[in-house]
């Protein structure tokens, strides 16, 4: 995977031709090959901003949770779920609108437009700390803020897609998602380096802002974001192919003999776009349940304290990222032999095993906070289960590690077995790599379902889908891990990734490309 840009600027040459069936714009033989340069110059813009993108989100994932607990000590696990569904809704809400607009507009404006939200959001988040009252509810703001700016995911994906040739697409989405993989290695990788600023950092100026464990990850989030916006306005250049790699001129495409490209005979299969969309909410709300309960998860199972976990989980989340772009360019290989369909059902079966080994069992309990103990004079002893507790770690009073063990407010502490190290490590293995599968798999055989139409704002839906997954997936984890445990939380798990199984299969024909599909109605 080449992800080098160079910073030049090719001329391009195109004149126009009328088709009875398309106005279309070819390029002159003199410039195909300039074309073809700039055409995957532009795409690999794309997967750069795939991967800032990626970073700018993981590169503060795990310091979340701790960090909303020194700002606001009366924040919860389950405040915890809503802050970081805050950031898909943002998503949700801006991917169908900026999906729009670069169907009509040149893509660097919609573009550099979220890009420069997204950096406005991250210096918010910075300075969450410093409002007297409220810092919860300014975190849930930024966090909003962010996810709109990421917004910007359902122009890439659609540019790229339409840059393509269907020969060419599944190797580019495999290679995006590569991007996206090695920015969600590098993000956790670049917060576990900074964790050793610590909780208390130093001072910059005078106003109260602190540059430390928190704040650090958010403010270099914003200075890759500046990068990535003069990568774009400088860069990027718009280019539409046919399925067979043909150039054409499409409204938002730069030429002075601009031809709206009318669209291809037949129509989109709406009973295969709305199962594309269901298919991509479950294995997006899976990814979202997964980053939202492995900080709190580990704290409560293993007494990790802040510090710790924010460390053990980048180093988890690292290490996955590098199991996914295994599984992209192992992917890439086996889907051209058996298709794309069987790729995302393997991905499904394999994400069912990792919930289901994470399911807790055996006669071992978690660790009790011992201030919630030492803090209630009658402890519940009506469980059967031995209660076990651990005193609170030296220094833990003033703040900087914080209480460990799992918080007897949380009942299920008490009488639900704990999980094992070897369970967590485990699951995250097999829910990274089948992720990692169904991920790229759901984005090429949508791709290839819509065809040669206008996907701006299909991929608007689709990201608007996944982005409502990952809203509900935090919301629905937190609450019910926080009232219920574990158990509950991931048997439910396992019942949704089945019926995602069950749907694929069901209309597993259905699921075919645009050309194929329309081939097979002209042959009967």
């Amino acid at each position: 995977m080449n992800t080098h840009v160079v910073l030049t600027v090719v001329s391009q040459c195109c004149y126009c031709i009328d088709c009875s069936a398309a106005v279309l714009s070819v390029c002159s033989d003199d410039g195909k090959d300039a074309d073809y340069k700039s055409r995957w110059r532009s795409i690999r813009i794309m997967y750069f901003t795939m991967f800032l993108s990626s970073v700018g989100f993981t590169i503060v994932i795990t310091s979340i949770w701790p960090y909303l607990q020194k700002i606001d000590r009366g924040a919860d696990a389950s405040f915890l779920g809503w802050v970081v569904a805050a950031y898909s809704l943002g998503q949700m809400v801006a991917s169908p609108l900026f999906g729009l607009w670069s169907n009509h507009r040149p893509r660097r404006e919609p573009l550099a437009c979220s890009l420069l939200i997204n950096v406005g959001a991250n210096v918010y988040y910075a300075l969450v700390a410093l409002p007297l009252a409220g810092n919860r509810y300014h975190m849930l703001a930024a966090r909003a803020l962010v996810g709109f700016g990421a917004g910007n995911v359902a122009v890439v994906r659609s540019y790229v897609a339409g840059a393509t040739s269907l020969k060419e697409r599944t190797n580019a989405m495999a290679n995006m998602s590569a991007c996206q993989a090695l920015g969600f290695i590098l993000g956790p990788a670049l917060q576990a380096a900074l964790s050793f600023i610590g909780e208390t950092g130093v001072a910059v100026g005078g106003g109260g802002l602190r540059l430390n464990m928190y704040t650090s990850p958010a403010l270099l989030a914003a200075l890759l974001g500046v990068l990535n916006i003069l990568l774009v306005m400088l860069v990027l250049r718009e280019h539409f192919v046919d399925d067979e790699g043909r150039h054409l001129c499409a409204i938002n495409y730069e030429s002075e003999d601009q031809v709206e490209l009318q669209e291809a005979e037949g129509d989109i299969d709406p009973i295969a776009v709305l199962t594309s969309n269901l298919l991509f909410f479950v294995i997006m709300f899976i990814f979202a349940v997964f980053e939202t309960i492995a900080t709190p998860l580990s704290m409560d199972m293993f007494a990790w304290a802040r510090t710790e976990a924010v460390l053990y989980n980048g180093i988890i989340l690292c290490a996955i990222g590098f199991e996914s772009i295994a599984v992209f360019l192992v992917v890439k290989v086996v889907a051209q032999r058996v298709g794309d369909r069987p790729v995302l059902l393997g991905g499904l079966s394999i994400i069912f095993c990792g919930f289901f080994v994470l399911l807790p069992w055996g006669d071992q309990y978690p660790l009790l906070q011992w201030e919630d103990i030492k803090n209630n004079s009658v402890v519940n002893q009506t469980f059967s289960s031995p209660l076990s507790i651990t005193p609170i770690a030296p220094g833990a009073s003033n703040g900087t590690v914080g209480p460990r063990g799992c918080p007897l407010a949380q009942s299920w502490c008490q009488y639900t077995p704990s999980i094992h190290l070897g369970q967590f490590v485990s699951a995250d293995v097999l829910i990274g790599a089948g992720y990692a599968a169904c991920n790229v798999m759901s984005y090429t055989l949508y791709s290839k379902i819509l065809g040669p139409k206008p996907q701006g704002v299909y991929m608007g839906w689709l990201t608007a889908s996944g982005s409502g997954a990952r809203t509900l997936g935090p919301v629905f984890v937190s609450n019910v891990y926080t009232r219920l445990g574990p158990r509950w939380a991931f048997s439910v798990m396992c019942g949704l990734v089945a019926a995602g199984v069950a749907l694929l299969a069901a209309l597993y024909r259905r699921l075919v490309p645009f050309s194929v599909r329309h081939r097979r109605a002209r042959d009967t």
